[in-house]
């Protein structure tokens, strides 16, 4: 590899079949490093408007030309996927074909390209490593004596692996499915699909969803067991009545259907849910102690489990964790681009969430106080409001550069914006956000955990500040804090909630992405101004102007 030249990094590995919605393969997306930075970044969801999209191999020429990169003398890195290691753009005019080996590499592997009318030097990085280094953007490098686990559906060997990073170099630890059937309990398991009423086709909304569900009812010793006895259910695919059968006979419950009202269908949930983080758990405990590591690097799909997370942070395994913004498939071209700037340069800067600038890299938000006071106003008076300011963030939440914002203490807002604005099910709490401080005062907490800033942790909220949360906290008293710890992170929302706390007393808002169901969030401001007309929102900040868009 040459340090004089940019690295670009692609994710697009096409799908086992041509699915009418993304599916064993999802979140393509691609990169550009340069110098241990991030020059430009694309989940391809936010530019084609076809949620968790997987057609960079169709599209990837035309994507490029726009940019003016067609031209440019990169170092190419592709990362593979459980279905194949082959990039194959749909007209030809590039090909990339990896070597397959039994064993995981811990470096990167060169292939066979040919790009654009001629052969080129390329490499493939695994999906597994790809996953891992996805946090070097976000916190710089590794630190000295630390486990780097990924884990989720499926990568290129395993659904769950461990390396160390000692004396700055990697080493696998494990790599092997035995976990399998624990994430599979979010992207494809029977009894999970039925209690949450899901199809096939939407296998990548199971997860968010089935979380939030899981948060109404209560962990069960007795369920455990009993679900661990049944292997989950995981099979009962067109055969539910297995799953009310066996509950009959073994706890004569009698049950007709998923109702999702249902206690004992709550505490199934609640149940599998604490099974999933148990078994992190006590798999990080094994891992701690065999390596004698102190600090965690947290990633793939499987690291979007806020209940897991925070318990894991709370059981004091490790002195330090770490979890990228992007810790699923939408992060794996900027883990692969800083993988190769790390073998470059030996460094990678430390970023923003903010990276996703592919065909906006001018905006910015330059609002006034006029704005702030104006916003902050609209919000009281319990109007809804999109902001699209900046560039977007990196992975699949809003973090206030592409968020809708509301009062957080209206039971009755919430539902209106999570239900009738954006489609969502009953049970799906919405998260807020708040200063540092004010996070501080709603949990009675001395100290916030930094990845709070990305949205990955939930917090116990003190009884008597629930109700200035009422529409942001889930039925458990939790609330999905996203903490601002300093104005430089978003000016403008640090500002506005200053501005709230300061002259009007309130001291949280909700925040949700700007998306309607079904929909990527928003990328342009044509994308926002559209999406919030369609959702009816009362108002909209265009780059640091509001506007109304009704």
């Amino acid at each position: 590899m040459d340090k004089n030249k940019p690295t670009l990094a692609i994710y697009g590995i096409q799908d086992r079949f041509d699915y009418e919605h993304p599916f064993y393969v999802h979140d393509h997306n691609l990169a550009v490093m340069q110098n241990g930075r991030v020059v430009n970044f694309l989940q391809q969801e936010r530019i084609s408007r076809r949620k968790r999209d997987n057609s960079l191999h169709i599209h990837l020429k035309e994507i490029l030309k726009e940019k003016k990169r067609l031209g440019i003398n990169f170092d190419l890195v592709f990362v593979d996927n459980v279905v194949g290691r082959t990039f194959l753009l749909q007209n030809g005019e590039v090909r990339f074909e990896a070597p397959l080996n039994n064993a995981l590499a811990n470096d990167l592997e060169p292939g066979k390209c040919w790009w654009f009318g001629s052969e080129k030097e390329a490499w493939v990085l695994n999906h597994e490593l790809a996953h891992i280094f996805s946090c070097l953007p976000f916190f710089g490098n590794f630190k000295e004596n630390s486990l780097l686990v990924h884990f989720d559906g499926g990568a290129s060997l395993s659904n769950f692996s461990a390396c160390t990073f000692l004396n700055g170099k990697l080493d696998w630890v494990e790599y092997n499915w035995d976990l399998k059937a624990y994430s599979t309990l979010y992207n494809s398991n029977a009894l999970v699909f039925a209690i949450i009423g899901a199809k096939l086709s939407d296998q990548n909304a199971v997860p968010g969803k089935f979380m939030g569900f899981a948060g109404l009812g209560v962990y069960k010793p007795e369920l455990e067991d009993w679900l661990v006895k049944n292997h989950f259910f995981q099979d009962i695919w067109g055969k539910t009545s297995v799953f009310f059968q066996t509950a009959k006979q073994d706890f004569g419950i009698e049950l007709k259907s998923f109702n999702q009202k249902d206690p004992f269908i709550q505490n199934v949930a609640a149940t599998l849910q604490q099974l999933f983080v148990n078994k992190i758990l006590n798999k990080l405990k094994e891992l701690q102690h065999k390596t004698g590591t102190r600090n965690l690097y947290y990633t793939g799909g499987s690291a979007l489990n806020i209940v897991a997370n925070t318990q894991i942070i709370n059981s004091g395994i490790f002195d330090q964790v770490f979890i990228p913004p992007c810790t699923e498939d939408s992060g794996l071209a900027l883990g692969a681009a800083a993988f190769a700037e790390w073998k470059k340069h030996g460094k990678i800067e430390k970023h923003f969430a903010y990276l996703n600038n592919w065909g906006i890299d001018a905006y910015n938000s330059n609002h006034k106080k006029e704005t702030i006071k104006e916003v902050a106003e609209q919000l009281v008076r319990n109007k809804i409001i999109g902001v699209c300011n900046g560039f977007g963030e990196a992975g699949p939440r809003a973090l206030g550069n592409r968020s809708i914002l509301a009062y957080a203490g209206s039971k009755a807002l919430s539902k209106t914006l999570s239900m009738e604005k954006k489609g969502r099910e009953w049970y799906r709490p919405l998260a807020p956000i708040a200063l540092e401080k004010n996070t501080k005062y709603f949990t009675g907490l001395d100290k916030i955990h930094p990845l709070s800033k990305y949205m990955l942790l939930d917090f116990a909220v003190l009884p008597e500040k629930q109700n200035e949360l009422a529409g942001a906290i889930h039925a458990d008293g939790t609330a999905r804090f996203q903490t601002l710890f300093n104005r430089f992170e978003n000016p403008f929302v640090f500002d506005l909630l200053t501005y709230l706390d300061e002259e009007l007393g309130i001291k949280a808002l909700i925040n949700t992405s700007f998306n309607a169901g079904g929909e990527p969030i928003v990328h342009t401001e044509e994308d926002a101004l559209k999406s919030a007309q369609k959702m009816k929102l009362d108002g909209v900040v265009l780059n640091g102007i509001f506007k109304s868009a009704i």
